[in-house]
């Protein structure tokens, strides 16, 4: 058992190594350990847009909503190895993961980008505009399952290389029945908070908060439907508050 000068320290050696990543959502049990990914590998290779958006995001109410630093990084990555081009974003916020996608793509690179809030989305534009790849983003104010169910009425099937989905929580199955038909075959979908502040794993009298408890069914179940759908591959990474990659094989 800790003795009180010992626990004293633990505390003092918790709150120095306190993150300071804003709408931070690691999963790692150590905040010390977060910072050190950050400030070692994330942030030196952070370009100078996606820093100016996320200290601009900082200052919004909503900013739990941001995607991390080390996941848009992740991200931008991600995207290079595939090589796409034709992608799509449900759930934009302030447009961190936005930028870095656009970032990563080619010049003619092309991202639908979907959000119930236009405001949110104009907040993060001027960064989006002065790292000059405002133009291969096609932003849509509204609900995303009908731009789906219009594309895919429009034939537009297997014709996205790159989707990622950071919305609304209880309707990412109904955003998976229709984009497992959009994405190509060998292309991915990115689900977003699906480890979902780890309330996945709380007992079921655990005390968490209101929208937590809430959506947390929705998250649980999305990941039993991908842990068991014969059309994808997937990877569920503890990166940010979890996200899921699921690659499309027939």
């Amino acid at each position: 058992m800790a003795t009180n000068g010992e626990e004293q320290q633990q505390q003092q050696t918790t709150q120095a190594g306190r993150h300071s990543e804003v709408g931070h959502k690691s999963l790692l049990q150590s905040d010390a350990l977060y910072q050190y990914i950050l400030e070692t590998s994330v942030y030196p290779r952070e370009p100078e847009s996606m820093k100016e958006l996320r200290e601009v995001t900082a200052k919004h109410p909503w900013n739990l909503m941001t995607t991390s630093a080390d996941e848009g990084q992740f991200l931008n990555l991600l995207l290079k190895l595939i090589n796409a081009k034709n992608t799509m974003e449900i759930g934009v916020y302030t447009g961190y993961s936005l930028l870095a996608t656009a970032l990563a793509l080619p010049e003619d690179g092309k991202i639908l980008a979907m959000d119930i809030n236009r405001e949110n989305f104009e907040l993060g534009l001027p960064s989006i505009q002065k790292a000059g790849v405002a133009h291969k983003i096609d932003f849509r104010e509204g609900p995303a399952l009908p731009v789906l169910d219009q594309l895919l009425e429009d034939g537009k099937h297997g014709t996205f290389d790159f989707v990622f989905v950071d919305a609304d929580k209880d309707n990412y199955l109904n955003y998976h029945k229709r984009l497992i038909d959009l994405v190509k075959i060998g292309g991915v979908i990115g689900y977003d908070n699906t480890l979902w502040n780890g309330s996945v794993v709380a007992p079921p009298d655990a005390p968490l908060r209101k929208y937590v408890r809430y959506y947390r069914d929705f998250v649980m179940e999305l990941n039993k439907a991908l842990a068991v759908d014969p059309r994808i591959e997937i990877c569920q990474l503890p990166v940010g508050d979890g996200i899921t990659i699921c690659r499309r094989i027939s």
